[in-house]
């Protein structure tokens, strides 16, 4: 066996629905490993081996049998009760936990890792390992390699505890967020259906200096999900640090095994452990009253001081979590290389930024503290060690419980056609907003036979239902006199938003809820949307001097289907606006609030993300379809690049250059505001060029084109 630096690569895997491992690529955002890392040096009587090809998991598991995507009614029916009877034939193993959590300002390691990860006597079962800050340089930031992930791979992977051999399960990195996953060698077998996601919560509500990353695995029976986050920083911006929560919890999904289920959320899991410099801090104190609390070892009165216990109290974030009780000193913030409080000219008060939070059943915390012995940053970092309870299968008592209920099936099958009722079939959503999700549920009651159900496609369509509708589940089976609940959501977002706003479509839809071997329910969905500028072309939104909600239905579909070269033609239209007047609106207030502090506070991050939502659902983006491909075929010419600018619809070319003039100012302020060409052009180059061929997103080599297309415009005037 080759001993490695790091983990084995059960990294980027997932299993296929038979418990085998199949190799899937993370995409840009996530790290993989080479499989041979470099020989590691005086290694201990510990190896980490170097590959987990595949592994073998009970049939029993829960996630596999009801995630097969073509399976026959009697199996259906099976594998329901298999997972209604699971605590027939499962028991409660306890597991043990290192979490870790360590904001290593953008240093590389110095220093041996082990008085961290190797404190305790027993070695850990799993370990999860989260840093922030990894890197904090330009080039990290535009989602490009840094080697600082190499080198602290690397460094955690020499640190494990010596007393058990590793296999490293995932890998995944947002920016300076990165979050490491290993299992104990011998545990490798039972992990399954491992994925991980990213989400970017940083500069206006989307790059990823702020953020999360999450992993999420099957670990024998029970499903855990750990999350890594880093939080918007500054005492006064806990909103900001709440807000920052919800939209990592919201936004981040996990697909599948199988594609027609929808995509599993952070608390859809048994377990879920949360880590990472969270940010919040210690208020109404000053910074010397809190350090002499923290000399007299007075923890829990300053504790009572801390944003996120009173955030936490109030409902407003982590509900359903716990925290352990915090016997150690805040972990920031430090002078690099001591243990001495910050004496910059900032001198920041300590506080407990970093963190470490659970929510599940039968998990037990055993330890949490800091490590003041690691001097390497500002920060100290801090572990908690856990006793989690996990589901494992009894060979024995399953095979029983399998036969019976194949005995049980057998009596049971006849010919007898299922027949459910339905609570509600009729679903009115009024005033239906831009990406405001509404949500409407019914019950289906099943009478005394088993059934399959699912939604099915009218003739002649695609889709079981609009693309702004969504029933949860979709399909699913029923045991006799059984119920489950349907959620059907409507969602308008930038694919839908234009042909609603234009009276092309709207909302009513039928549903067709359909019985295998049974009869079909007919669901009707009714309701109106209130249209917005949002999804609105540029050119509709000048002839537009009222409000769009001010106006008859038939101006704006009138407005809203006409071609943009007819807009152009002034001549034979009542005299436009030369810019939209929403996008003055949010520019002139960004401009006037939040130049020199760019999206510092509540409101004017909302009207930030606001601009960048208007821009993306725009359905001919700024810079038109037609224009691509020259934009990024002059992105090393200026003369070239602003001919083409010149070429494009009146409308469209006025909106560029205010655009690119308010860029301009907010540079002029980059002191303050932190901003610089790179970041703008990187956030609003994706924006304002889009791909005709697949409009949602920009490969690597298309988004640095449009990044160098954007950049030429923001060093001189337009």
């Amino acid at each position: 066996m080759q001993t490695a630096s790091g983990g084995s690569n059960l990294d980027s895997s997932r299993t296929n629905g038979r418990g085998l491992l199949m190799d899937q690529s993370s995409g840009a955002r996530s790290s993989d490993k080479p499989e041979n890392s470099p020989t590691r040096q005086n290694k201990s009587k510990s190896e980490i081996t170097d590959m987990v090809r595949s592994s073998t998991i009970t049939v029993s598991d829960k996630a596999h049998i009801l995630s097969m995507q073509k399976f026959g009614l009697r199996d259906t029916i099976v594998k329901s009760h298999l997972v209604q009877k699971e605590e027939d034939y499962t028991y409660i193993q306890n597991f043990r936990f290192f979490v870790g959590t360590y904001n290593v300002n953008g240093q590389s390691p110095k220093e041996c890792l082990r008085p961290w990860l190797s404190h305790s006597a027993q070695a850990p079962d799993v370990y999860c390992v989260g840093f922030q800050e990894l890197d904090l340089s330009k080039e990290a930031f535009f989602f490009h390699d840094t080697p600082k992930e190499e080198e602290w791979f690397k460094a955690v992977s020499e640190s494990l505890h010596p007393g058990a051999k590793y296999a490293k399960v995932k890998l995944i990195r947002l920016v300076g967020i990165m979050l490491l996953l290993y299992v104990r060698q011998e545990h490798a077998a039972y992990i399954s259906e491992v994925e991980a996601e990213t989400v970017g919560t940083g500069i206006m509500g989307r790059m990823g200096n702020k953020g999360g990353v999450a992993i999420r695995f099957q670990l024998h029976n029970t499903s855990i999900c750990v999350v890594n986050s880093h939080l918007a920083a500054h005492i006064e911006e806990y909103e900001r640090r709440n807000q920052d929560y919800k939209d990592i919890c919201s936004r981040m999904q996990f697909s599948q095994v199988d594609p027609s289920l929808p995509p599993l959320t952070i608390s859809k899991h048994d377990v879920i452990l949360w880590l990472g410099d969270l940010n919040y801090r210690i208020e109404e104190l000053d910074v010397e009253k809190v350090k002499a609390l923290i000399e007299e070892k007075a923890f829990q009165t300053l504790y009572a001081y801390d944003q996120l216990k009173i955030q936490v109290a109030a409902k407003t974030v982590f509900e359903g979590f716990t925290e352990g009780e915090l016997t150690f000193q805040p972990t920031y913030k430090y002078d690099t290389g001591s243990d001495d409080w910050d004496t910059s000219e900032k001198c920041r008060a300590p506080a407990w930024c970093d963190r470490i939070l659970w929510k599940g059943k039968n998990i037990s915390q055993l330890s949490y503290q800091s490590h003041m012995a690691l001097k390497t940053s500002d920060h100290k970092p801090v572990s908690s060690v856990f006793d989690i309870g996990v589901r494992v299968v009894n060979e024995e008592l399953y095979r029983k419980t399998l036969e019976e209920i194949v005995r049980s099936l057998d009596k049971m099958e006849n010919a007898n056609i299922p027949s459910v009722s339905l609570s509600k079939r009729e679903f009115c959503f009024e005033n239906v907003k831009y990406m405001q999700l509404q949500t409407q549920s019914f019950t289906i009651h099943n009478g005394q036979i088993p059934c399959q159900f699912e939604f099915i496609n009218k003739p002649d369509e695609e889709s079981y239902c609009k693309q702004w509708l969504t029933a949860k589940p979709s399909r699913g089976f029923l045991l006799p006199d059984s119920h489950v609940e349907i959620e059907l959501e409507l969602f308008v977002n930038k694919a839908t938003a234009t042909k609603l706003n234009s009276g092309k479509d709207k909302i009513e839809d039928i549903l067709v809820l359909h019985l295998i071997r049974g009869k079909d329910y007919f669901l009707s969905v009714s309701g109106n949307y209130l249209p917005s500028c949002f999804g609105s072309p540029i050119h509709t939104l000048c002839y537009m001097r009222e409000p769009i909600l001010d106006l008859p239905l038939e101006t704006v579909s009138r407005l809203t289907l006409m071609p943009v070269q007819t807009a152009d033609d002034r001549s034979q239209l009542e005299n436009p606006l030369e810019i939209p007047k929403e996008l003055w609106m949010m520019v002139d207030y960004l401009y006037r609030n939040a130049i020199q502090q760019w999206a510092k506070g509540a409101n004017n991050h909302s009207v930030a993300e606001a601009l960048l939502l208007f821009l993306e659902s725009l359905p001919e983006p700024v810079i038109c379809y037609s224009a691509y491909h020259k934009c990024l075929e002059f992105s090393g010419n200026c003369v070239a690049s602003k001919q083409v600018i010149s070429t494009l619809p009146t409308f469209h070319k006025n909106v560029f250059n205010y655009l690119m003039a308010f860029l301009q100012e907010l540079l002029k302020n980059s002191a303050k505001n932190h901003l610089d060409e790179n970041i703008l052009a990187s956030i609003f180059g994706s924006l304002l060029l889009r791909n005709p061929a697949h409009p949602q997103k920009l490969d690597m080599t298309e988004k640095k084109k449009a990044q160098e297309f954007i950049h030429q415009f923001l060093g001189s005037p337009v």
